[in-house]
């Protein structure tokens, strides 16, 4: 059985009570449109990690290929809820150039009301939850691995909550943010779910004992954070073509990146502070703010604390021999000179040289 065709099987309802078929077909089609196709990257960082530590240690519980696809969709479907919600918290209708799923229920026929596609996006990213939950519960493992992968989901679900509450708390104003509460964020938010469930789960099952599990999460903690770091700078100077998404979002929101956190302790923190939050920034106000944020030098900034990350996540993985399999396979693909472009009227190209070290 393919990935997709575990999604597939997990997403599948139980039979019900039945009724209410248009609702019931909106909810299906919207949770089939948010499970097809995408990177598969969670999935893919699973199963390398598994690969890698498999065979190593003698109390490994026995596993098959179909445990291990169930736990690989598992994350994948937690990734799909948390995309889903994100995108209603952000009032996004677009992902990637398509319909987000709230858009996809706003441009149906079925309802014109912005309510009924607000909560026909939250319904379908709980039901994406439900069956993470249940393809973990259902994976196959013995108990106690099962138990373990249960209780490392839990953990997730609140951290990546925290960290999702305080993304939207730190822009809506308030306690100006640290450095520190900023980088919190992101390991919370996306490093949480994205590296340490599929890298520690990986090792859980390879059996590997609590000191390597909890090596592992250094990695992916480290390797999580600069993944944020670098998508930050995608968000507000990446190349839409790339991107797929608008890269003034994150001005028009006042999102609270590092990026805007570093640019507050500079003297250009006058030219970006009265865009940040408005909902009708223009194109000409959105490039004044990513000038002012490369003269205040935050974009270096940023771009230093990823490098500097990816730096500790490969001097944790060197001791378990997971640098090249992992965290150079990753960070190879991360180069954003190509992906970002200087704001109008710009003196010199941003990331000319930009890399990962």
């Amino acid at each position: 059985m393919t990935l997709q065709a575990q999604i597939d099987t997990l997403v599948s309802p139980t039979p019900g009570l039945g009724g209410l078929s248009l609702d019931r077909s909106m909810l299906g089609i919207a949770l089939r449109m948010g499970t097809e196709g995408g990177k598969r990257f969670r999935p893919w960082l699973f199963a390398t990690t598994y690969q890698q530590l498999n065979g190593r240690y003698d109390d490994a519980p026995a596993v098959d290929h179909k445990t291990l696809e169930r736990i690989a969709a598992a994350i994948e479907l937690l990734h799909t809820a948390f995309v889903i919600h994100d995108d209603v918290i952000d009032n996004d209708d677009e992902r990637r150039g398509n319909s987000s799923i709230p858009g996809w229920f706003r441009g149906s026929t079925t309802s014109g009301s912005d309510v009924y596609a607000r909560a026909g996006a939250i319904l379908t990213g709980d039901l994406a939850l439900a069956a993470a939950v249940r393809g973990i519960a259902t994976c196959g493992a013995p108990a106690e691995t099962t138990t373990a992968l249960l209780d490392l989901l839990d953990a997730t679900l609140h951290d990546s909550a925290v960290g999702e509450l305080s993304d939207v708390r730190l822009a809506i104003g308030g306690a100006a943010p640290t450095m520190d509460d900023a980088i919190a964020v992101a390991e919370l938010k996306t490093a949480a779910y994205s590296f340490v469930l599929p890298m520690k789960a990986a090792a859980i099952v390879a059996g590997a004992p609590e000191e390597v599990v909890e090596k592992v999460a250094d990695i992916a903690r480290s390797l999580g954070i600069a993944f944020q770091l670098r998508d930050d700078l995608l968000g507000t100077f990446g190349d839409p073509e790339i991107v797929g998404k608008d890269v003034d979002g994150d001005i028009r929101e006042g999102k609270r990146t590092p990026l805007v956190v570093h640019a507050a302790s500079t003297s250009h923190w006058w030219r970006i502070e009265p865009h940040l939050g408005n909902a009708a920034v223009t194109k000409d106000e959105a490039d004044e703010v990513r000038h002012a944020l490369i003269d205040a030098g935050s974009f270096e900034h940023v771009e230093n604390l990823m490098n500097r990350h990816v730096r500790i996540a490969r001097w944790h993985a060197d001791t378990l021999e997971l640098a090249g399999p992992i965290v150079d396979t990753l960070t190879s693909a991360w180069d954003i000179a190509g992906a970002t472009v200087a704001p109008a009227h710009a003196e010199a190209p941003v990331g000319a040289a930009v890399g990962v070290a």
